[in-house]
């Protein structure tokens, strides 16, 4: 089985938007663990204890956070947009991303836009 090059330029596009979706959670959580998320899930009955020994590594870096966060967050949001523009031109007979795989990563984006902005504003 071989894989042409539009199957192959999607796959690498759906792992770069997966990576960076994931690297602009993981830093928008950093940024947000000092003052955001203890207030919400304090609010919400849970408990924030945890948080406090990533809050003591990640603050020093957290404008460095902000940044990639931010950065992270735009490109797989275009690279999220790329797959969604392929998927409509393709129409029903071409080969596309998963309509389950682009709807995660659309949820995963605003979560991480969400806590970047939490992050951000609650210190």
């Amino acid at each position: 089985m071989s894989i042409n090059s539009g199957d192959a330029t999607r796959l690498v596009r759906a792992r770069g938007a997966i990576a960076l979706t994931l690297g602009g959670i993981a830093a928008a959580f950093g940024v947000a663990s000092c003052c955001a998320l203890p207030i919400l899930l304090t609010a919400a009955g849970l408990s924030a204890a945890w948080l406090g020994g990533i809050a003591v590594v990640t603050a020093p870096y957290r404008d460095l956070l902000l940044w990639l966060g931010t950065l992270s967050l735009a490109g797989g949001a275009l690279l999220l947009w790329r797959m969604q523009r392929s998927a409509i031109a393709g129409g029903s007979g071409g080969v596309c991303t998963p309509g389950w795989l682009r709807l995660v990563l659309l949820i995963g984006l605003i979560s991480g836009a969400i806590l970047l902005w939490l992050g951000y504003s609650y210190v």
